[in-house]
């Protein structure tokens, strides 16, 4: 959750919403990103969509039954879907995202879900870049 942690640093510095995601095989992380919509006017940028498809470019597929997922907050809908049709063995999750709550769509899959690692940390950066953000 470390490297996802700083791939949502490296969103916060470019003003995007602070969310990183690293995708692991065989204990060895083989793709990463962050939010990006706002750079690239992508309402699809989204740190786990971006990172699924740099996994599936490394891999030589789009099947990523071996592979787990580290996102530093719950995910989208629309990632969620990303997440279930990539076939992922795993996935991580930071903070919650109360609004959205995508991980009881996950629970459906085979997809093994854990959230809450490492929570206070991933919420802190959220919460700090929020507050920036309105002063």
């Amino acid at each position: 959750m470390e490297a996802a942690l700083d791939e949502a640093r490296k969103a916060y510095e470019k003003g995007e919403v602070p969310v990183g995601c690293v995708a692991v095989r065989d204990q060895k992380i083989i793709a990463r990103a962050h939010n990006l919509k706002e750079t690239l006017s992508d309402p699809t940028a989204h740190a786990e969509i971006l990172c699924l498809k740099r996994a599936a470019k490394k891999l030589g597929g789009w099947h990523l039954s071996r592979v787990a997922l580290y996102c530093t907050l719950e995910s989208c809908l629309m990632c969620a879907g990303a997440i279930i049709e990539s076939r992922l063995k795993q996935v991580c999750f930071g903070a919650r995202d109360p609004r959205r709550r995508a991980v009881r769509w996950l629970k459906k899959s085979r997809i093994k879900i854990k959230s809450g690692v490492r929570q206070t940390e991933c919420s802190r950066l959220l919460k700090d870049f929020f507050r920036d953000l309105r002063k």
